[in-house]
Protein backbone atom coordinates (compact mmCIF):
# COMPACT_ATOMS: atom_id res chain seq x y z
CA UNK A 1 0.00 0.00 0.00
CA UNK A 2 1.38 3.42 -0.98
CA UNK A 3 2.35 5.81 1.80
CA UNK A 4 -0.31 8.29 0.66
CA UNK A 5 -3.02 5.63 0.92
CA UNK A 6 -1.84 4.68 4.40
CA UNK A 7 -1.90 8.32 5.50
CA UNK A 8 -5.41 8.80 4.14
CA UNK A 9 -6.58 5.67 6.00
CA UNK A 10 -5.47 7.18 9.31
CA UNK A 11 -6.84 10.66 8.64
CA UNK A 12 -9.20 11.89 11.39
CA UNK A 13 -12.85 11.66 10.39
CA UNK A 14 -13.68 15.12 11.78
CA UNK A 15 -14.34 17.26 8.71
CA UNK A 16 -14.74 20.62 10.47
CA UNK A 17 -11.72 22.11 8.69
CA UNK A 18 -13.00 21.05 5.28
CA UNK A 19 -16.39 22.60 6.08
CA UNK A 20 -14.70 25.88 6.95
CA UNK A 21 -12.43 25.86 3.91
CA UNK A 22 -15.44 25.22 1.69
CA UNK A 23 -17.24 28.19 3.26
CA UNK A 24 -14.27 30.41 2.44
CA UNK A 25 -14.07 29.08 -1.11
CA UNK A 26 -17.79 29.68 -1.61
CA UNK A 27 -17.45 33.23 -0.26
CA UNK A 28 -14.67 33.86 -2.76
CA UNK A 29 -16.99 32.83 -5.58
CA UNK A 30 -19.55 35.37 -4.38
CA UNK A 31 -16.88 38.06 -4.19
CA UNK A 32 -15.51 37.36 -7.65
CA UNK A 33 -19.04 37.34 -9.08
CA UNK A 34 -19.77 40.69 -7.43
CA UNK A 35 -16.59 42.14 -8.88
CA UNK A 36 -17.29 40.73 -12.35
CA UNK A 37 -20.83 42.03 -12.34
CA UNK A 38 -19.60 45.43 -11.19
CA UNK A 39 -17.07 45.61 -14.01
CA UNK A 40 -19.84 44.93 -16.54
CA UNK A 41 -22.13 47.56 -15.01
CA UNK A 42 -22.33 50.77 -17.05
CA UNK A 43 -24.13 52.74 -14.34
CA UNK A 44 -21.37 53.96 -12.02
CA UNK A 45 -23.67 54.22 -9.01
CA UNK A 46 -24.81 50.63 -9.46
CA UNK A 47 -21.21 49.55 -10.02
CA UNK A 48 -20.05 51.19 -6.82
CA UNK A 49 -22.96 49.66 -4.87
CA UNK A 50 -21.91 46.19 -6.03
CA UNK A 51 -18.28 46.82 -5.12
CA UNK A 52 -19.19 48.03 -1.64
CA UNK A 53 -20.83 44.66 -0.98
CA UNK A 54 -17.36 43.17 -1.21
CA UNK A 55 -16.57 44.58 2.22
CA UNK A 56 -19.35 42.58 3.86
CA UNK A 57 -18.14 39.38 2.20
CA UNK A 58 -14.54 40.12 3.16
CA UNK A 59 -15.62 40.48 6.79
CA UNK A 60 -17.49 37.16 6.58
CA UNK A 61 -14.37 35.55 5.21
CA UNK A 62 -12.35 36.98 8.10
CA UNK A 63 -14.79 35.42 10.57
CA UNK A 64 -14.52 31.97 8.98
CA UNK A 65 -10.74 32.24 8.76
CA UNK A 66 -10.65 33.19 12.44
CA UNK A 67 -12.74 30.13 13.23
CA UNK A 68 -10.22 27.95 11.36
CA UNK A 69 -7.46 29.29 13.59
CA UNK A 70 -9.59 28.70 16.71
CA UNK A 71 -10.24 25.10 15.65
CA UNK A 72 -6.56 24.67 14.93
CA UNK A 73 -5.77 25.69 18.49
CA UNK A 74 -8.44 23.44 20.00
CA UNK A 75 -7.87 20.25 17.99
CA UNK A 76 -4.82 18.14 18.80
CA UNK A 77 -5.41 15.85 15.82
CA UNK A 78 -6.16 17.47 12.46
CA UNK A 79 -7.05 15.96 9.05
CA UNK A 80 -4.12 17.76 7.41
CA UNK A 81 -0.77 18.95 8.68
CA UNK A 82 -1.26 21.92 10.97
CA UNK A 83 1.10 24.08 8.89
CA UNK A 84 -0.83 23.23 5.72
CA UNK A 85 -4.12 24.23 7.35
CA UNK A 86 -2.59 27.53 8.46
CA UNK A 87 -1.01 28.23 5.06
CA UNK A 88 -4.19 27.40 3.15
CA UNK A 89 -6.39 29.50 5.42
CA UNK A 90 -4.01 32.44 5.14
CA UNK A 91 -3.65 32.19 1.36
CA UNK A 92 -7.42 32.03 0.82
CA UNK A 93 -7.95 34.98 3.14
CA UNK A 94 -5.36 36.96 1.17
CA UNK A 95 -7.41 36.53 -2.02
CA UNK A 96 -10.44 38.09 -0.31
CA UNK A 97 -8.38 40.89 1.21
CA UNK A 98 -6.77 41.94 -2.05
CA UNK A 99 -9.96 41.62 -4.08
CA UNK A 100 -11.72 43.90 -1.61
CA UNK A 101 -8.74 46.24 -1.73
CA UNK A 102 -8.96 46.42 -5.51
CA UNK A 103 -12.70 47.01 -5.42
CA UNK A 104 -12.25 49.81 -2.90
CA UNK A 105 -9.72 51.48 -5.18
CA UNK A 106 -12.10 51.30 -8.14
CA UNK A 107 -14.73 53.07 -6.05
CA UNK A 108 -12.33 55.68 -4.68
CA UNK A 109 -10.37 56.48 -7.83
CA UNK A 110 -13.18 56.47 -10.44
CA UNK A 111 -10.70 55.88 -13.26
CA UNK A 112 -11.40 55.99 -16.99
CA UNK A 113 -10.76 52.42 -18.09
CA UNK A 114 -10.33 53.14 -21.80
CA UNK A 115 -8.64 49.81 -22.54
CA UNK A 116 -11.27 47.67 -20.76
CA UNK A 117 -8.62 46.28 -18.45
CA UNK A 118 -10.95 46.00 -15.46
CA UNK A 119 -13.38 43.51 -17.03
CA UNK A 120 -10.43 41.59 -18.47
CA UNK A 121 -8.92 41.22 -15.00
CA UNK A 122 -12.35 40.37 -13.60
CA UNK A 123 -12.65 37.45 -16.03
CA UNK A 124 -9.21 36.09 -15.12
CA UNK A 125 -9.93 36.40 -11.40
CA UNK A 126 -13.33 34.76 -11.78
CA UNK A 127 -11.81 31.75 -13.55
CA UNK A 128 -9.03 31.53 -10.97
CA UNK A 129 -11.43 31.64 -8.03
CA UNK A 130 -13.70 29.02 -9.59
CA UNK A 131 -10.69 26.74 -9.96
CA UNK A 132 -9.71 27.41 -6.34
CA UNK A 133 -13.25 26.51 -5.30
CA UNK A 134 -13.13 23.27 -7.26
CA UNK A 135 -9.77 22.27 -5.79
CA UNK A 136 -10.79 23.09 -2.22
CA UNK A 137 -13.96 21.02 -2.42
CA UNK A 138 -11.99 18.10 -3.87
CA UNK A 139 -9.64 18.14 -0.86
CA UNK A 140 -12.35 16.66 1.37
CA UNK A 141 -11.86 13.08 0.16
CA UNK A 142 -8.96 13.49 -2.29
CA UNK A 143 -10.46 10.88 -4.59
CA UNK A 144 -9.76 12.82 -7.78
CA UNK A 145 -6.20 14.06 -7.54
CA UNK A 146 -6.08 14.81 -11.26
CA UNK A 147 -8.94 17.29 -11.05
CA UNK A 148 -7.13 19.11 -8.24
CA UNK A 149 -3.88 19.16 -10.18
CA UNK A 150 -5.65 20.38 -13.34
CA UNK A 151 -7.28 23.20 -11.37
CA UNK A 152 -3.93 24.27 -9.94
CA UNK A 153 -2.27 24.18 -13.37
CA UNK A 154 -5.06 26.35 -14.77
CA UNK A 155 -4.62 28.85 -11.94
CA UNK A 156 -0.90 29.11 -12.70
CA UNK A 157 -1.69 29.69 -16.38
CA UNK A 158 -4.26 32.36 -15.53
CA UNK A 159 -1.70 34.14 -13.34
CA UNK A 160 0.59 34.29 -16.36
CA UNK A 161 -2.26 35.77 -18.38
CA UNK A 162 -2.71 38.41 -15.69
CA UNK A 163 0.99 39.27 -15.88
CA UNK A 164 0.70 39.70 -19.65
CA UNK A 165 -2.43 41.83 -19.28
CA UNK A 166 -0.73 44.09 -16.76
CA UNK A 167 2.36 44.49 -18.94
CA UNK A 168 0.32 45.29 -22.05
CA UNK A 169 -1.85 47.78 -20.18
CA UNK A 170 1.15 49.53 -18.64
CA UNK A 171 2.72 49.97 -22.08
CA UNK A 172 -0.49 51.58 -23.32
CA UNK A 173 -0.82 53.83 -20.29
CA UNK A 174 2.74 55.12 -20.43
CA UNK A 175 2.27 55.87 -24.11
CA UNK A 176 -1.06 57.63 -23.60
CA UNK A 177 -1.61 61.33 -23.12
CA UNK A 178 -2.98 61.20 -19.57
CA UNK A 179 -2.12 63.06 -16.39
CA UNK A 180 0.43 61.70 -13.93
CA UNK A 181 -2.31 61.45 -11.29
CA UNK A 182 -4.53 59.35 -13.56
CA UNK A 183 -1.58 57.16 -14.47
CA UNK A 184 -0.75 56.53 -10.82
CA UNK A 185 -4.37 55.68 -9.97
CA UNK A 186 -4.75 53.22 -12.82
CA UNK A 187 -1.37 51.65 -12.16
CA UNK A 188 -2.30 51.13 -8.51
CA UNK A 189 -5.60 49.43 -9.33
CA UNK A 190 -4.25 47.18 -12.04
CA UNK A 191 -1.25 46.11 -9.97
CA UNK A 192 -3.58 45.27 -7.10
CA UNK A 193 -5.71 43.11 -9.40
CA UNK A 194 -2.61 41.31 -10.61
CA UNK A 195 -1.73 40.62 -6.97
CA UNK A 196 -5.14 38.95 -6.58
CA UNK A 197 -4.10 36.43 -9.22
CA UNK A 198 -0.76 36.01 -7.44
CA UNK A 199 -2.64 35.15 -4.26
CA UNK A 200 -4.75 32.62 -6.18
CA UNK A 201 -1.52 31.03 -7.39
CA UNK A 202 -0.18 30.99 -3.82
CA UNK A 203 -3.30 29.12 -2.68
CA UNK A 204 -2.93 26.68 -5.57
CA UNK A 205 0.69 26.04 -4.57
CA UNK A 206 -0.42 25.23 -1.02
CA UNK A 207 -3.07 22.85 -2.33
CA UNK A 208 -0.53 21.14 -4.58
CA UNK A 209 1.85 20.68 -1.65
CA UNK A 210 -1.00 19.07 0.31
CA UNK A 211 -2.00 16.56 -2.34
CA UNK A 212 1.61 15.58 -2.98
CA UNK A 213 1.70 14.23 0.58
CA UNK A 214 -1.34 12.03 -0.07
CA UNK A 215 -0.83 10.98 -3.69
Amino acid sequence: MALGSILKFFLPKDKVFFNLFEQVASNLIIMSDLFSNAMRETDLNQRDALLRKLEEMEHKNDEVTHEIFIQLGQNFITPLDREDIHYLATSLDDIADYLWGAGKRVVNYQIKDEYKTLPAFAEIISKSVKSINSAVYALRDMKDMKSITDACVLINSLENNADDLLDATMLKLFSANISAVELIKQKDIFQMLEVVTDKCEDAANVIESIIIKYS
